[in-house]
């Protein structure tokens, strides 16, 4: 076998999936992992380093994590402390459920589910009824919500589908924290420990501003994808995808 990043069999069904009921399953975010990001791509080319774009990598997810996690946590109904460093982000997104009336259904938060079908499982982060429609919520701290979420969301209404018979919806909730210039109204992002700074390019205000930056403010923003079936199409043939790529792992383990 050629150069792996995986140590030994064990590592790789660590890293690639869960067991559930003695038997293994490869992970959903492992799954739609094997299609191209060149926004990623990207990101890493205009940094100083690679090793810099990793610790910024790095320092990202854990910001991420701790909002998942904090927001997650009120959603059940615990009183968390929230850390200074994501609470613009956090107190918006609480805010933000509150007011539009979302139903966050607490025994599905952090679900792990499973599709025997199609031989693989994940870890929803809710269901909620959102207008009386009930469907996926997953939460995001991206700075954008991006086309390839849909696959993700498409697998675990799949894995739903028969134990919710009006299982239908999915929406990505987009939790972040920025501040405005409050000279031009720019946006400056820092997450990670990396800025960035939006501006549009068809005002000469904001690309000669010399900015003067507010403090933190969360940033909330709901979608919804429709037509999940047409997802999942694709969802599976990245499946197939990377069931090729690991092909030598996957027969050692019995799953081909």
């Amino acid at each position: 076998m050629a150069f792996s990043e995986y140590k030994d069999i064990e590592d790789f069904k660590e890293q690639c999936g869960y067991t559930i009921d003695d038997v293994w399953y490869p992970r959903v975010t492992k799954i739609v992992g094997i299609k191209a990001k060149p926004a990623l791509y990207r990101y890493y080319g205009a940094a100083p380093s690679f090793k810099a774009a990793q610790d910024a990598t790095e320092q990202s997810a854990k910001e991420g994590t701790l909002v998942h996690e904090t927001v997650e946590a009120a959603l059940l109904g615990k009183d968390p402390e929230i850390p200074e460093s994501v609470a613009p982000a956090v107190n918006a997104a609480l805010s933000f459920i509150k007011t539009n009336h979302i139903e966050v259904l607490p025994e599905n938060i952090e679900r792990r589910i499973v599709n025997h079908d199609e031989r693989y499982a994940g870890t929803i982060d809710a269901l909620a009824r959102i207008d009386g429609r009930l469907g996926v919520l997953d939460i995001k701290t991206s700075q954008s919500i991006y086309r390839d979420y849909g696959l993700q969301t498409s697998a675990y209404v799949d894995a739903l589908k028969n134990d919710f018979e009006d299982l239908e919806e999915r929406w990505i909730l987009r939790i972040d924290q920025i501040q405005k210039c409050l000279r031009c109204g720019a946006r400056r992002r820092v997450k990670g420990g990396n800025e960035k700074i939006a501006i549009v390019w068809g005002n000469p205000t904001q690309r000669s501003c010399s900015h003067s930056w507010s403090e933190l403010v969360g940033e909330i923003e709901l979608k919804e994808f429709p037509a999940w079936r047409h997802d999942f199409e694709a969802f599976l043939a990245a499946k197939k995808l990377w069931e090729w790529e690991n092909e030598d792992w996957l027969k050692k383990i019995g799953y081909l």
